[in-house]
């Protein structure tokens, strides 16, 4: 794992503000942040704000979620060792690092080459050998590598896509926020028990809509 020795005091001031206080329950969730460099998969120019409780541009529209918002989805999901996990929107591959450290095996699926490419090599760079990054429209999921124990979504959606429910193996758990055309973000967690999927609200939630997962009459739930 590359380190970045000058942000490991914002890191860890990251951890301790940010994600301790807010629900974070799960200590492999708070030793996952702490074991992942964020500053080193968001652009050069930004490395300095890269531990602030903010989402960070990471090019063409997209974004890294907002860490105390990703910490709180990975502690809702409950992933297990032994979890087979798709990470939709994955972007620079933060997030799939970060789920590394918690899943036995993480799909991390990317509709932007140009983002794939550069979390293909993150993967290499920060030897995450659990990581698979595909390509392809993140409505769809990937299904080949179905049923999931857990989806999580790296951004907002106006619906969660049927596609991704579908992927879901029995007690599967999909994360997400949920942003309407009207009214507040909310965080979600979606479970299937029984072949039905039931959903709850986790917390209220902002994050920027992944493009392809924008409303839609069809994405309907």
């Amino acid at each position: 794992m590359m380190a970045s020795p000058e942000y490991s005091a914002a890191r860890l001031n990251m951890v301790d503000s940010q994600i301790r206080p807010n629900k974070v329950t799960d200590q492999r969730v708070v030793d996952a942040f702490l074991a992942i460099p964020r500053d080193q998969f968001v652009p050069a120019g930004l490395r300095g704000v890269a531990y602030v409780d903010k989402s960070i541009p990471v090019g063409n529209g997209r974004f890294l979620l907002e860490p105390m918002v990703l910490a709180r989805l990975l502690n809702e999901a409950k992933i297990e060792a032994t979890d087979i996990v798709l990470d939709v929107g994955t972007g620079t591959g933060y997030s799939a690092a970060v789920i590394g450290r918690l899943a036995a095996t993480v799909v991390a699926l990317e509709s932007d080459a140009g983002l794939a490419a550069q979390a293909n090599q993150s993967m290499q760079t920060h030897g995450v050998d659990n990581a698979a990054i595909m390509q392809g429209p993140l409505a769809a999921g990937w299904v080949k590598q179905g049923p999931y124990n857990v989806i999580v979504v790296q951004g907002a959606v106006s619906a969660v896509p049927p596609a991704l429910l579908d992927q879901l193996a029995e007690g599967g758990r999909l994360v997400a926020v949920v942003l309407p055309e009207s009214g507040q973000g909310v965080a979600r967690l979606y479970q299937k028990t029984g072949g039905q999927v039931s959903s709850r609200i986790l917390f209220d939630a902002s994050a920027s809509l992944l493009p392809g997962l924008e409303a839609k009459p069809d994405f309907q739930f």
